[in-house]
């Protein structure tokens, strides 16, 4: 079926189009970039089909690069301002022998004949051709009724498709939940039929379908079909142990759906990817440490956050995260259900907090507790109780304004001016942080080391008086930069 519209095409595309229709052969946008043209949406990359051979398009351009086995051809533009426009491949007509491996053709062979390459294809929203010359789409497979339908539907028989190349499965839950479409009910069949397959994907792939899902507008809604369909169990089965975990009196979902719902916020909020695993993954230990208080009459889940660290870096190491992502998320999954009654938590509490996860990564922990309480069903993400800690956080993190700041210390005072230990040592100390505290370029090696022996040459009495001065400076700053942190906060 054969349609005709108009788009907007940049030129850099338009050219590489043009030049191989010029000199004679068939060229169409096909796949991703047509879905999205239709769409109403930029596409994020740029993908050519063409009857010409890979030696007859690198003959075609100035700048070409040509190193895979399936006879794709990158054409450079390298002035081009959008990074989306560098390079646009270009691929020859081809047809796929069968796939041994479930995820790549045995052997690829050209042919001259569109309509072979497009029934190779994994769906039908991706199985259209454009002209861009002509403004004609190709759609043999009704791929725009399904647009229209938001349907994710296989090329011919889903059996097929699937068995061919497994990895599939996991692109038809991603297509169906980053555009927001259903999986048509004959393809949704046939992936619950061959989910097993997945197994025989790296996990390398299958993870970055998973993220792709994750970083969706609604992650909630992909792991719901992970789910039904079967294909979570060789993502992350440990996940689905949640379901149907009934939890104790403080939450009104199970397990799995708590978990999701803060997945969804974490979305909501456009929040990075390292936040929303872990927001996902924060109570993935309470299946393993659930236990029934008959004296409660309640369940218990103790030493869940341990648990789900453990499991979280297992989880994470199996589908080939970074190392760096997989200790951050970590230890937000570990210290996730950190205790946060402002009436009763120290200073120094908070402290040993950011000490454990960071101060690069504390902030995001506080973001995965507000998660956490949209995913129990709470009104508030940020009650008055955790703006507190927020405050306590900030307190706890801003610049030291005390003597340890000092280039100098109290032995090197005693080195240079050949002072004694005792209360000199401090006054000339809070003398210098006077200093220091209204002018801080002068918090250097040499300059304070000069202060010291002028210092040092003063009356116990006079050297005191100073030191005070200095000390009643830094209390009454420190005390400034409290005030001005909690009421950022709107917290007393």
């Amino acid at each position: 079926m054969t349609k005709k519209t108009n788009f907007n095409i940049p030129k850099e595309v338009s050219r590489v189009t043009e030049t191989l229709q010029k000199a004679g052969f068939e060229a169409f946008l096909v796949g991703g970039c047509v879905r999205d043209l239709l769409r109403g949406k930029k596409p994020k990359d740029w993908d050519v089909t063409t009857n010409a051979t890979p030696d007859q398009i690198v003959n075609l351009f100035p700048k070409t690069f040509y190193e895979n086995k399936f006879g794709t051809v990158s054409v450079v533009n390298e002035d081009a301002e959008d990074e989306t426009l560098r390079n646009v491949e270009i691929t020859p007509y081809r047809m796929e022998a069968k796939y041994s491996d479930k995820r790549h053709p045995d052997s690829v062979s050209f042919t001259n004949n569109i309509e072979d390459d497009l029934k190779r294809r994994d769906f039908t929203v991706n199985a259209m051709a454009l002209d861009t010359v002509s403004g004609k789409i190709i759609d043999l497979f009704d791929g725009q009724k399904d647009m229209k339908s938001k349907l994710i539907k296989a090329v011919g028989n889903p059996v097929d498709r699937f068995s061919e190349d497994a990895l599939r499965m996991m692109r038809a839950v991603r297509f169906a939940t980053e555009l927001d479409f259903d999986i048509e009910k004959e393809t949704l069949k046939a992936i619950k039929g061959r989910a097993i397959l997945l197994d025989k994907i790296a996990k390398e792939r299958i993870r970055d379908e998973f993220i792709k899902i994750i970083m969706s507008n609604r992650p909630d809604r992909g792991m719901e079909v992970l789910r039904e369909t079967g294909l979570l169990k060789f993502v992350m089965p440990e996940i689905e142990e949640g379901f149907n975990i009934e939890q104790n009196k403080d939450h009104i979902y199970d397990v799995w759906t708590h978990s999701i719902k803060a997945l969804k916020h974490s979305a909501d909020k456009d929040f990075p990817l390292n936040i929303r695993i872990a927001a996902l993954l924060h109570d993935v230990g309470k299946p393993k440490s659930r236990r029934r208080d008959e004296k409660k009459n309640d369940y218990t889940f103790y030493g869940h956050d341990v648990i789900g660290e453990k499991m979280s870096v297992k989880m994470l190491a199996r589908l080939k995260f970074p190392k760096k992502d997989i200790d951050t998320i970590s230890k937000l999954v570990r210290y996730h259900l950190f205790f946060s009654d402002v009436e009763q938590i120290t200073l120094s509490a908070v402290r040993r907090i950011v000490r454990n996860v960071g101060p690069e990564n504390v902030w995001d922990l506080m973001k995965v507790r507000f998660c956490d309480r949209i995913g129990m069903g709470r009104p508030k993400e940020t009650p008055y109780r955790l703006r507190k800690y927020e405050s306590m956080i900030d307190e706890a993190m801003r610049a030291p304004v005390t003597v340890g700041m000092l280039k100098v210390n109290g032995a090197r005072i005693m080195e240079i001016a050949g002072e004694k230990p005792g209360p000199r040592i401090g006054f000339i100390l809070h003398a210098l942080l006077e200093e220091v505290l209204d002018n801080p370029e002068l918090n250097t090696k040499e300059y304070l080391e000069e202060k010291v022996m002028k210092l040092s040459k003063l009356t116990d009495e006079k050297l005191k008086k100073i030191g005070e001065k200095g000390k009643d400076t830094k209390e009454s700053k420190e005390r400034k930069e409290i005030e001005e942190i909690r009421k950022k906060w709107w917290v007393k």
